[in-house]
């Protein structure tokens, strides 16, 4: 995986609750979100900018985050991300932190690759799970799980069973489907005429001897 660099700020959790209420409410109104870091030694309450974690979540691609928490540095990854359900806005981010020994699960983007021989049978090519959950080093964890598709024939689902890569293995139950070839009405529709066309063309042979 890339490294995000992520400075952030120690936050004070206030001991009453209608207190806290007021911190946070106080802090997104200074475009600011509340962040946990739990999984180390201790657990931290900071706070980061939008802007500075803007590029981190509003992109397809997946990261290791190097978490500078005044001026103290962690491995981390996104844990779980809280959003405004109307403004859909940061609401929380909690943070895993990581090292080179102890294995983590985290969600890897699918990426397709190659020309299925089904597609060039007319079929078209979906992709149904467009991450698949794989338990490793987090180091291990590449940025994306590329599928060579080239063999897959008209009709042909692929499981998650069928699937292996270096250095992770794959949580994500196994008889989940990944991506199929499925059969188009073109080629059902060209099925049905060949027959029709041979029972025509029959006659004529028969006439001709």
């Amino acid at each position: 995986m890339k490294t995000y660099q992520l400075k952030g700020s120690t936050r004070t959790i206030a001991e009453r609750s209608c207190d806290q209420k007021r911190a946070l409410k106080t802090m997104r109104k200074e475009n600011k979100i509340p962040c946990v870091l739990y999984g180390g030694e201790k657990v931290y309450h900071f706070e980061v900018t939008n802007v500075a974690v803007r590029n981190l979540i509003y992109t397809p691609e997946i990261f290791a985050v190097e978490l500078t928490i005044d001026g103290k540095k962690h491995m981390a990854v996104i844990k779980e991300l809280q959003f405004q359900p109307v403004k859909d806005t940061v609401l929380h981010i909690d943070f895993l932190e990581v090292n080179e020994k102890t294995p983590i699960i985290f969600e890897v983007p699918v990426q397709l690759v190659g020309h299925a021989v089904g597609v060039k049978a007319g079929g078209k090519l979906t992709l149904q799970l467009r991450k698949l959950k794989v338990k490793g080093i987090y180091t291990n964890i590449p940025e994306k799980l590329t599928i060579d598709v080239s063999p897959m024939t008209l009709g042909k689902t692929l499981q998650v069973g069928e699937l292996s890569f270096d250095g992770v293995d794959l949580v994500t139950t196994k008889d989940t489907v990944v991506c199929a070839v499925k059969v188009t009405r073109a080629v059902v529709d060209d099925t049905l005429e060949k027959p029709a066309e041979a029972a025509v063309e029959a006659p004529a042979e028969a006439e001709a001897k």
